[in-house]
């Protein structure tokens, strides 16, 4: 593995938790740990930090992490969302829940795993290499109708149908073993102006793919929910996100979470009862900074949103 583990947004989500002395904190996507130690560090020896991941590579990071800071800790290997199943049926009730969805930097710089566009590897994409799915079994095996279809839903790609066609024929010649062999039957389905524009020209490709691989988009529709009911009244959900369709989730889930009535407007009176559950902390999602981006250009699209919990809905 190479490379450094940078945070995103560090300093905005901090700010954002408010994070107190003796509080539980729940790191839904552990990654690398750059978040989880600075929440660590704020929440202090009386404050616990339970960390969740499906890699075992965070579980060896966060090892050592927890050797290190003066929190109590527990890390649960599992998805998010049935990590987060798993400790609302225990009855948690947390102080702060957040997430860093997509990738974490050292599953990109861990070559072996396929992540990268940018250079040769494996056709993988696993976030847990014990699962059964892979980026060769979608890449090969799905049929070409299926390949555009996620494409088109998961990479937002203006080019699905012919990407999905050229991946048909390649492969139908011999497997698409690589990553650098599907970048190139990518570029080959791309008109070359637009090779140019908009980043590489397989980014959208291997997002669809990764998403798809790992259910990314399913694990935060289930997620978030569960992450609501850990909390305590009082208590705060953030979420990172790093591209429209996880941002659009989020957007969604925690407006609804602030809304009140929902009574048709031509009436007097509200006759619906129902009042917020959630206040809104960011009423537009937070960008990293130009600085930070310039230090750390995968910082470049990510996006900050985060509501606190108040009483029940009626």
């Amino acid at each position: 593995m190479t490379g450094i583990h940078i945070p995103v947004l560090a300093g905005e989500l901090i700010e954002l938790l408010d994070l107190q002395p003796g509080d539980v904190a729940v790191d839904c996507t552990l990654g690398g740990g750059g978040h989880a130690r600075l929440v660590a560090d704020r929440i202090g020896p009386a404050g616990t930090l339970i960390g969740i991941d499906r890699d075992p590579l965070a579980e060896e990071r966060f090892a050592e992490l927890a050797a290190e800071v003066p929190c109590a800790t527990r890390f649960i290997r599992a998805d998010f969302a049935q990590g987060l199943e798993q400790l609302r049926d225990e009855g948690v009730a947390a102080d702060h829940v957040y997430m860093d969805l997509g990738m974490s930097s050292m599953q990109v710089d861990t070559w072996e795993r396929g992540f990268s566009y940018a250079y040769e590897a494996p056709l993988d994409m696993r976030m847990d290499p014990d699962q059964v799915l892979t980026a060769h079994v979608v890449v090969n095996e799905w049929d070409e109708r299926q390949l555009a279809r996620l494409l088109k839903e998961y990479g937002e790609e203006r080019y699905a149908s012919r990407i999905a066609r050229a991946i048909a024929r390649a492969r139908a010649q011999a497997p698409i073993e690589t990553t650098q062999a599907l970048v190139e039957v990518v570029k080959s389905a791309i008109p070359i102006p637009a090779q140019f524009a908009g980043g590489h020209p397989a980014k959208r490709t291997f997002q669809a793919i990764r998403i798809a691989v790992n259910e990314e988009l399913d694990q935060v529709d289930r997620a978030l929910p569960v992450a609501w009911d850990v909390l305590r009244v009082g208590g705060k959900l953030a979420a990172i996100t790093f591209h429209s369709l996880e941002d659009r989730r989020v957007k969604r889930f925690l407006a609804d979470r602030a809304r009140g009535c929902v009574c048709p407007p031509d009436l007097p009176i509200c006759v619906c009862g129902r009042t917020p559950e959630g206040e809104l902390l960011t009423r537009r999602a937070i960008a990293p900074t130009p600085g930070e981006v310039a230090h750390n250009p995968r910082a470049k699209s990510a996006h900050l949103r985060g509501a606190q919990k108040l009483e029940g809905r009626a």
